[in-house]
Order: C-alpha cells, then sequence, then structure tokens
C-alpha cells in the first residue's frame, strides 16, 4: 500500500513539470523582451509595452484558470435507487442488468447509448452515464477532451496544463490557446527587426544578442504549434463537438449520429462562450447549460418550428460571434504590421 501511494504522489509531482517548464519560458520571454530589449537594446515605444502586457495578462489568467478549474463530473441523480442498486450488483446476466438501467434512465435526460444501443453505466462513479459523459482521467468528466492537451508540442504526451479539459474549463482552455497565439505573434512582429540586425551584424554582439535570437525562435516554434491546435479547437466549437466525439459519433437510440448535439454555428459557439458578449474575451466562466444535460438536436419536432427556434436563438449569436473574430484577426493583423 505504502510504495502504491509514494509511486501515486512521485507520478503527481511528475506531472507539474511541463507546467513549471512552460511557467519558466514565459518568465524568461519576460526578461528577454522588457530587460534584454527594451533596455539594452533599444526602448520601444509605451504602446509596444501595453499591448505586451494586455496579452501576457490574458494568457496567463486563462492559462492559470484552466489549471485550477475543477473539472464537472456526474451528479447523484443519476445514481441507481438503492434497490435498483442491489438489484444491479447481485444479477450477473447484462441483460437483465439492462433492464434495470433502463427502467431508472426513463426518468432522466439520458438519451446516449453505447454502439450495442445498451444505456452507459460507469461501475467505477456508479452512476448511469449521462450525455456526454467519459470515463477520462480517473474519473467521469463532462464534455471531456483528450487529457493529454499540446502534446503535439512536446514529446511523450506532455501534459501542458496537467488538468483534464472538460465542460468547466474549455472556454479558459480556448481562451488560452487564443491569447498565447497573440502573445507569441506580438513577441514575433517587434524582435523580428532586432532579430535580423543581430543575425546580419549591424549590431554589436552583446549578451542580449542570445536572448533576443532565441525568443524569436521559441515565439514562431510556439505560435505555429499552438495556432494549429487554436484552429481544430475553434471547428470544434463551431460543430459543438469534443475531440472524442470528433473520432467516434455519439450513439442515441436511433444510431450513431456525429451532428447529434450541433444547434446551428451560433447557437454552438454560444453552449461554450455564453450569451452575453461582454465575457467573451475574459476568463470568466459563461458557458451556457448547467453541465449535467445538454441539448440534443431537434429532431423530435416539426422542421419548420425546430427552423425558427434554432434562428430566434441564433441571430445575436451570429452577428457578436462575427465581432468577436472580427477583433481577433484585426489584433493579428495590427501587430504584423506594427
Amino acid at each position: 500500500m505504502a510504495p502504491s501511494h509514494a509511486l501515486r504522489c512521485c507520478k503527481r509531482a511528475l506531472n507539474w513539470i511541463p507546467v513549471l517548464f512552460i511557467n519558466l519560458v514565459v518568465g524568461w520571454s519576460y526578461y528577454a523582451y522588457v530587460v534584454e530589449l527594451c533596455v539594452y537594446v533599444e526602448s520601444l515605444g509605451i504602446s509596444y509595452l501595453v499591448i505586451f502586457h494586455i496579452f501576457l495578462t490574458m494568457f496567463i489568467w486563462s492559462y492559470w484558470k484552466t489549471i485550477w478549474s475543477k473539472p464537472a463530473g456526474p451528479s447523484k441523480a443519476f445514481a441507481l435507487p438503492r434497490a435498483e442498486k442491489e438489484l444491479y450488483e447481485r444479477e450477473e446476466r447484462a441483460e437483465t442488468q439492462q433492464e434495470i438501467l433502463k427502467k431508472v434512465a426513463r426518468n432522466l435526460p439520458v438519451y446516449t447509448r453505447t454502439a450495442g444501443r445498451a444505456i452507459r453505466y460507469c461501475d467505477n462513479c456508479q452512476v448511469i452515464k449521462p450525455d456526454r459523459l467519459f470515463s477520462k482521467c480517473t474519473h467521469c468528466i463532462f464534455k471531456i477532451h483528450h487529457s493529454k492537451v499540446l502534446s503535439h508540442v512536446f514529446p511523450k504526451g506532455a501534459d501542458m496544463v496537467n488538468n483534464c479539459v472538460g465542460f468547466s474549463n474549455y472556454k479558459y482552455f480556448v481562451l488560452f490557446l487564443a491569447y498565447a497565439s497573440l502573445y507569441c505573434v506580438v513577441i514575433c512582429a517587434t524582435v523580428i527587426q532586432y532579430f535580423i540586425k543581430f543575425w546580419t551584424k549591424q549590431l554589436p554582439d552583446t549578451h542580449a544578442k542570445f536572448h533576443i535570437l532565441f525568443l524569436f525562435f521559441v515565439a514562431a516554434l510556439f505560435f505555429i504549434s499552438i495556432l494549429s491546435l487554436l484552429g481544430y479547437h475553434l471547428w470544434l466549437v463551431g460543430k459543438n463537438r469534443t475531440t472524442i466525439e470528433a473520432f467516434r459519433a455519439p450513439v442515441f437510440a436511433n444510431g450513431p449520429d456525429k451532428n447529434g448535439f450541433s444547434l446551428g454555428f451560433s447557437r454552438n459557439v454560444a453552449e461554450v462562450f455564453g450569451d452575453q458578449a461582454k465575457y467573451w474575451f475574459f476568463p470568466v466562466f459563461s458557458s451556457l447549460g448547467d453541465g449535467h444535460s445538454f441539448v440534443t438536436r431537434l429532431v423530435h419536432i416539426d422542421p419548420e418550428q425546430a427552423n425558427s427556434v434554432l434562428q430566434q436563438n441564433g441571430k445575436r449569436q451570429v452577428f457578436l460571434f462575427g465581432v468577436f473574430f472580427l477583433f481577433f484577426f484585426y489584433l493579428l493583423t495590427f501587430s504584423f504590421v506594427y
């Protein structure tokens, strides 16, 4: 028992190494940019430093919100009542166990099934699995995305946030990727001229040369890596899918449906960012829903009524989301030009 506990403690400690590494890189980038570049090489305008510190602050804020937000798990409402639980545990036949689960699931907002059309049940958490609940990270998490995020940036599946990304922190994660990209863009756009001057020996060799050259390479590398991941997750947001659902379509009573939770582009975006644009840019919780039940496509009502509902819910969100991304790409363009 003691060795197992010691191994778990060691594993938890090792899991923080990638997070520590990222924070050290960010801390060094701040020193290289503000001290080595702005103090020892050339004093940049105040506007550059203001933009740099804004994106740095939002980047760190989003990053740590992603790390420290507790993933949402199933509530006790999905647990089997005591009598049914005793029957389920005593029963050895799978068919009879399914009948017990079906009886309980009739009163629950559960629409997804296993690949064999059976009611999903977690023996570890001892609950009927609600929609979009997956068993990862040693327990069940709602709307979970792959736990080893940013593993393509570093080898051996390093987890850069040391946390499961799911319903409770997915917005923070997307903002973290967006602000990390903008942070790298600002660095590359303002450092490139000094990078070229050092590279062509137009500036004298000083201790700042190494920091400037390496800062540009690191920022460019992270930008390329993060941008691809950001683009993929923005696509997932528009489709209202998780990474797991993108590879394996959710199964409903009438079969698999990869768009089973898609409510239209604008409503899909609102599911993650919320319906109030003033909260979109900040890592504060504004996602729609309670995290325990999710709206499925309006396939069980009249199609004309479904279109009417989707249009009514979506007009405002389309406009606001368009403004959000126009602002985002404006910042990218501004950073490259200036």
